[in-house]
């Protein structure tokens, strides 16, 4: 009977991979010259994740200081927004954590991966929809709270995190932050007041 992975381990290797990725990006990514540089071998890395897109998918999924992790744990927190002004507050916090020093780095990688996504969609295709569909079933779930049919709240999620992704890639293209900050708030002042439900 074959003995399970080692939790520890590959929590450690999860950690590793993600840094090397964050350093090196995706772009001409090889298993044996990751596992030389972490110190293993090839046969290790898909012993414990499986394939390398796997690996990848891990190493983004795993990482706690995510947004979408810590945006989880508000909204099943009694700190949830149950009001328009409330969404709009948990919308600009969120936006704090993706300039936050310690995400910062990695947000060029996920972009590559988003692109990767479109480009060969079998590949790496399913890291930027879960990303996405993620972010969109918690706001429409947040939005249905406050009364919104459900084709509604799913269109208002959708046309905020979409919109919100834009400005955080293009945040990176400028190499700044000042005008997508701007941008970002002249969305939600914007979106804000579709957000009450008579």
């Amino acid at each position: 009977m074959a003995r399970p992975p080692d939790q520890h381990k590959r929590r450690e290797l999860t950690d590793r991979v993600r840094a090397y990725l964050v350093r090196n990006g995706l772009a001409g990514l090889s298993l044996r010259p990751l596992a030389r540089a972490l110190g293993t071998s090839d046969r290790m890395l898909l012993y414990y994740f499986g394939t390398k897109e796997g690996m990848v998918a891990e190493a983004l999924a795993l990482d706690e200081r995510r947004p979408l992790m810590q945006a989880r744990a508000v909204f099943d927190s009694a700190e949830s927004p149950r009001d328009p002004a409330g969404i709009r507050r948990f919308m600009e916090e969120t936006w704090q954590r993706f300039g936050a020093p310690d995400l910062r780095p990695a947000l060029p990688l996920y972009v590559e991966i988003m692109a990767a996504g479109l480009i060969d969609p079998d590949r790496y295709g399913p890291v930027l929809r879960d990303v996405l569909a993620e972010w969109t079933d918690l706001l429409a779930s947040a939005f249905q709270r406050l009364g919104m049919p459900e084709v509604r709240a799913r269109t208002e999620a959708a046309l905020l995190v979409d919109a919100s992704f834009g400005l955080v890639v293009a945040s990176l293209a400028e190499g700044g932050r000042k005008q997508a900050d701007a941008a970002f708030h002249a969305l939600l002042d914007r979106l804000e007041p579709g957000w009450h439900v008579t």
